[in-house]
């Protein structure tokens, strides 16, 4: 890499990095776990490390964001910290040994008699929401979340509701005590939790962290009861000068913790080295399927809290502690099918579709396969069983074939010599850099797939307001969809694995798709794209026709006594509906339910009357009147004419109202035309 690649990629890895803590820290809406923020920064730092001239001092040890506006502020008396992870027993005996060299060496006599000997201690990582508990004279005064670790959100009625945080700590307890630890959903919560959103016809929850999360953000601190959420504590802080005296280890905290009667999870160990802890790893990682609770970890911490005090903190993660990381979960399911599509650039990303598994957390069905090359890597063919995994538990990705499970019948796949989205010709590449894959694309410069600018009105036309331009770009790259049809056989699954694609935007963008399945047939037939078919257009095709198969399967001929439609217009119409493109896209969009509904329009009060709209209605939006006056048989349009029946006008009208006056069109306050649609509103 030279020096200018290595700027560029570490500018990309630094916004990258920092909008994952802010998701994560802030947001509790991680698009990526642990292992691939930490890939990502191992990178950066490698980066850094060969082009010191680019390096920014401690620009990988801040965490970014800052609490939600809609909870208080809460300044935390000590940071509460992040962890440096591990994800191997190498890696583990690799941060023991710099600890080891690190530590003062005094001598072992006088540091055993002093209590400074050296041990490590371990106790599980629990998969939920980081909170601070301050206690006064035993009684829960305030409950604040981590935020940014300097500054959290206060959310102290809401933890209230949390079953296991005690309101009344046991005596004896310190005059001022602050505890910190994990609120979680347990597993069986969280299952009838999705029972119930399921019922409700609501999005399920992908994990507990997530749940646990949104749960604690809800305004309603009853809803915070209903979701009956746990609290596991791990860590206390307390300005008291007899716990300084007597409180030596990490160990004897959770001794406190127990004590004063917070509930504190059972499995934990401590050892003279790493490799004592290593049967307490294994035995968590054979148990941790049946714990009533997801973990995501151990954490390994040098007990001796001097120790830890001289081993000190670099930038956001202490020195005496780390995170050992599981490897992600893994499945076998068997692929059913693997189909192409075309990205943007026209590159044909081939696509594993498998019997959807439940796999981290998730239900998955599909996998992309990236590349011919990483077909031929992991020969993969239609009919294997195959092994997948969510790369950092987020990504689905097949990772090995099971080729004893063969029974003869799997079929190789085979590049389509034409592009499944148009018809044209498919041809290989070469890599025109090194580390480039060869690839295949479409050689039509005008395939539908290449451009973003269909999807973007279609969504535009429906009004599918949570996805834009960046999303569909990004959806088009990762191959999941190659036109607009392919939008409603998107699951959260889907989004949820991409970065920058938490749970809770994957929620709202399913949703968003769904609610437009039965979009009005005026809308939909303009969201086609048909060139010289706009809004006012469709809804003359809509209202004449009724149907869209009556539309779609109309001659020529049928389209000239419709008002205001001329030679042009049906000849692009003609030539939309002859693509081939054309007809797999409504195929498409028909198979996965979208079924357009005809106009509900009544021969009302604007029957036959062209009406425009002119300034700010102070009662209702301009959207909303233009609803009234076409479902009253009116028509709206956007400039003023000799054949414009009326004129609405609201607050700080512009042109339109001149023109109005000048060629005598009637002219409606806000108010007239509140007492026409009188009962309509």
């Amino acid at each position: 890499m030279n020096s200018a690649a290595a700027k560029d990629r570490l500018e990309k890895l630094r916004q990258q990095i920092a909008d994952l803590r802010f998701r994560y820290h802030v947001e509790n809406d991680p698009t990526v776990t642990d292992d691939v923020y930490e890939s990502l920064l191992r990178e950066a730092r490698a980066i850094e490390k060969e082009f010191p001239q680019f390096a920014i001092t401690q620009e990988f040890d801040r965490v970014a964001g800052a609490p939600l506006s809609a909870f208080t502020k809460v300044t935390h008396e000590s940071r509460m910290l992040s962890l440096n992870d591990v994800f191997s027993i190498e890696e583990l005996e690799q941060w023991s040994a710099r600890m080891e060299k690190l530590l003062p060496p005094p001598p072992r006599l006088r540091r055993a008699k002093q209590g400074l000997r050296h041990h490590y201690f371990a106790e599980v990582k629990l998969d939920g929401l980081a909170v601070t508990l301050r206690y006064e004279q035993g009684k829960l005064v305030q409950a604040a979340t981590r935020g940014d670790g300097f500054v959290g959100e206060d959310i102290t009625e809401n933890a209230k509701m949390v079953r296991t945080i005690p309101l009344q700590l046991t005596a004896p307890f310190p005059p001022t005590i602050t505890v910190r630890g994990e609120i979680i959903m347990r597993k069986n919560i969280l299952a009838k939790l999705n029972d119930m959103q399921a019922k409700n016809g609501k999005p399920a929850f992908a994990n507990t962290r997530n749940a646990a999360a949104g749960s604690v953000r809800q305004l309603d601190p009853l809803l915070v009861k209903e979701r009956q959420l746990d609290f596991f504590a791990y860590d206390v802080v307390a300005s008291d000068a007899m716990m300084e005296t007597t409180i030596k280890t990490h160990s004897q905290k959770h001794a406190l913790l127990r004590a004063i009667g917070m509930p504190v999870v059972a499995e934990e160990a401590a050892s003279d080295t790493v490799e004592g802890l290593i049967p307490f790893i294994d035995m968590i990682a054979k148990k941790r399927d049946s714990l009533p609770f997801n973990i995501d970890g151990i954490v390994i911490s040098v007990d001796e809290l001097a120790l830890q005090d001289t081993l000190g903190i670099v930038g956001k993660a202490p020195r005496y502690m780390v995170a050992y990381k599981y490897p992600a979960e893994r499945v076998t399911t068997i692929v059913s099918n693997i189909t192409v599509n075309v990205g943007r650039t026209g590159v044909l990303t081939p696509l594993a579709h498998f019997t959807p598994v439940l796999v981290a957390g998730s239900t998955v069905s599909k996998a992309t396969l990236h590349n011919m090359d990483q077909i031929a890597r992991l020969d993969i063919r239609i009919g294997d069983t195959v092994i997948i995994q969510k790369a950092g538990d987020v990504i689905p990705e097949v990772v090995q074939v099971l080729k004893d499970l063969r029974n003869g019948k799997e079929k190789k796949f085979v590049m389509p010599k034409k592009c499944p989205v148009c018809g044209f010709a498919v041809e290989q590449r070469a890599a025109q850099t090194k580390g480039e894959t060869v690839a295949f694309f479409c050689t039509n410069d005008d395939c539908p797939a290449k451009h973003t600018r269909g999807m973007i009105h279609f969504v535009h036309m429906l009004d599918i307001y949570e996805v834009g331009p960046k999303i569909i770009d990004r959806l088009q790259e990762e191959g999941l969809v190659a036109d607009a049809g392919d939008l409603f056989a998107l699951t959260e699954a889907d989004l949820s694995g991409l970065e920058r694609f938490g749970e809770k935007s994957a929620q709202n963008i399913i949703a968003a798709i769904a609610e437009k399945k039965t979009p009005p047939l005026d809308r939909f037939i303009a969201s086609l794209g048909i060139a010289n078919v706009g809004v006012e257009t469709a809804r003359d095709i809509a209202l004449h026709f009724g149907s869209f198969e009556k539309f779609w399967n109309a001659k020529a001929e049928e389209f000239e006594t419709i008002p205001n439609i001329g030679p042009a217009v049906v000849q692009s119409i003609d030539e939309y509906r002859c693509k081939e493109s054309s007809i797999n896209l409504i195929k498409k969009l028909f198979e996965y339910g979208v079924v357009p509904q005809a106009l509900n329009v009544v021969k009302g009060v604007f029957s036959g009357k062209t009406v425009v709209l002119t300034g700010t209605l102070a009662t209702l939006s301009r959207e909303k009147a233009k609803e009234i006056i076409q479902s009253q048989g009116g028509k709206v349009t956007g400039s003023v004419s000799a054949s414009t029946s009326m004129v609405v006008a609201g607050e700080k009208p512009g042109s339109k109202y001149t023109d109005a006056q000048k060629l005598g069109v009637q002219i409606l306050s806000e108010d007239d035309f509140l007492k026409i649609v009188k009962g309509l509103v």
